[in-house]
C-alpha cells in the first residue's frame, strides 16, 4: 500500500453538511469519505492506494478535480483498489454532489 497526500490552499466552496461515503472497495474501485473540517480554507486528500508508483497521476487527477470543484474545509479520504482516473474522478464528484446536492457535472455557475 502507498500513501499519498495533497492539500490544496483557499478554497472557495464549503460543504453543506458534515460527511459522506460513496463508493465500494473491492477489486479495480475505491471508496471516498468527504468531511466538512475546518481547515483554514483548504482541503486536505489522503489516498490509500494498492497501486503503487502512480503519484503523479493521481496528482494529475487531484488538480483537476480541486480546479473544477474548489473546495475548502474538506477532508477527503480514499481507499483504493486500482481504480482508473475516471472512476476516481466519478467518485470524488459523487461525493461532493452528495454532501453539497450539486450536479456531477461540477459546481452551478
Amino acid at each position: 500500500m502507498e500513501t499519498l497526500n495533497f492539500r490544496f490552499e483557499q478554497g472557495a466552496t464549503p460543504l453543506v453538511r458534515a460527511a459522506h461515503l460513496v463508493g465500494v472497495v473491492s477489486s479495480g474501485n475505491l471508496e471516498v469519505l468527504i468531511e466538512s473540517v475546518p481547515l483554514g480554507g483548504a482541503c486536505e486528500i489522503e489516498i490509500k492506494t494498492a497501486a503503487l508508483g502512480f503519484g503523479a497521476t493521481w496528482q494529475a487527477v487531484m488538480d483537476d478535480f480541486q480546479a473544477r470543484w474548489q473546495l475548502r474545509d474538506a477532508r477527503i479520504s480514499i481507499n483504493d483498489m486500482g481504480a482508473t482516473p475516471a472512476v476516481v474522478s466519478l467518485r470524488l464528484d459523487q461525493a461532493v454532489e452528495s454532501v453539497n446536492g450539486l450536479s456531477v457535472a461540477g459546481p452551478a455557475s
